[in-house]
């Protein structure tokens, strides 16, 4: 028998609304939201709001039009927001989507207030806004028409080549204001790739994407984050990789080591247990006693990795123009943090601290 959904058809529920009608459910209580042909089911949603308001962060404000992502990074931080609608970090942040079918209406409407200041707004901070669906609901790119009508500057993070569509509205963009396209690219390693970013194009695909912005005039660099202790930390792969986003001419790069929290944290462990064993208890120590992130003398030792692997590249004459930080797709600082330990110290601590090095 088939279940009746708990929404008239005519009517898209608020994302509050998505949250009590799960609660103790589960997705089950979504029959109306629609299976596309990647398998995902897609859910409509009224928002009240589109410009959400931070603080302690690089900018302001942050745009989300989606809420979880079908690219399925098992280190992916937004994870734990999946669980403010009652939806669990696991598969169903991957595979069940919240759409804000009305985000562009409230987005124009919130913009064309006389208080707005033309703070820098930031996009994909808790979703991907180039994810795959993007293709059909086009929801990220008439927001930048509206940012850009409105003449408000605006940082893009994203996986998705998709990107490049939207170069004609994103020059648009940084003509009335500034315009930052930052494309997430962790590692080159292929195998690292398919094991821990199952649902995101392959990394040169991204690079190219960068080119082609950068040849646009677009400013357009790369962050290498998450780093993931053990998988993509390794020299020989952060050397690949700064190698490769310097030949693709990415205008900058920022790095930061992996920090798991709530429900990322939950979901990483159960991903390690189950494709990284050997790596379970190393993690353990790193992440000990809940820690949020790694213990500072790693991620020191980690970016200075980089940024011995940068200045080899000649990345630095690309200009970090952000004073060495770049923004990170949570929101936190990326930073550039040029240690001066010692390479033999600073292996010993890689090994002994955290997990061994492949």
């Amino acid at each position: 028998m088939k279940q009746q959904s708990l929404f008239p058809l005519t009517v898209r529920p608020t994302t509050r609304a998505i949250a009590d009608a799960v609660r103790g459910v589960g997705a089950a209580a979504l029959p109306s939201a629609e299976r596309k042909a990647d398998d995902a089911r897609y859910q409509e949603v009224r928002c009240r709001s589109a410009l959400n308001h931070v603080e302690g962060m690089p900018f302001e404000w942050t745009l989300n039009p989606y809420r979880g992502c079908t690219h399925g990074c098992h280190y992916c931080f937004a994870r734990r927001y999946h669980k403010q609608f009652e939806l669990d970090s696991d598969d169903e942040f991957a595979s069940v989507i919240l759409v804000k079918a009305n985000f562009v209406e409230v987005l124009a409407r919130e913009l064309a207030r006389p208080k707005w200041k033309r703070d820098l707004v930031a996009m994909g901070t808790a979703t991907d806004p180039y994810q795959p669906i993007e293709g059909r609901y086009r929801l990220s790119r008439q927001s930048l028409v509206e940012l850009a009508a409105s003449r408000t500057p605006v940082s893009i993070v994203t996986k998705g080549p998709m990107v490049v569509r939207d170069i004609d509205v994103l020059k648009d963009v940084a003509a009335a204001s500034k315009c930052t396209v930052c494309m997430s690219v962790p590692s080159v390693d292929e195998d690292a790739w398919r094991t821990m970013e199952p649902g995101t194009a392959h990394p040169f695909q991204r690079l190219k994407a960068v080119r082609a912005l950068t040849r646009a005039g677009i400013r357009a660099g790369v962050l290498m984050a998450p780093l993931v202790p053990g998988i993509t930390t390794a020299r020989h792969g952060i050397d690949a990789t700064l190698a490769a986003i310097a030949d693709h001419g990415a205008s900058f790069v920022g790095a930061n080591v992996l920090h798991l929290e709530g429900g990322t944290r939950d979901h990483f462990f159960r991903f390690l247990e189950r494709t990284y064993p050997h790596l379970v208890e190393g993690y353990a120590r790193l992440y000990a006693n809940g820690a949020k992130r790694a213990p500072k003398a790693y991620s020191q030792a980690v970016q200075a990795t980089v940024a011995e692997a940068r200045d080899r590249t000649g990345m630095s004459s690309h200009g970090q123009s952000d004073g060495g930080r770049a923004e990170g797709r949570d929101g936190d600082e990326v930073e550039d943090d040029d240690s001066e330990m010692r390479p033999e110290a600073r292996d010993a601590l890689l090994w002994e601290t955290a997990v061994i090095e492949s």
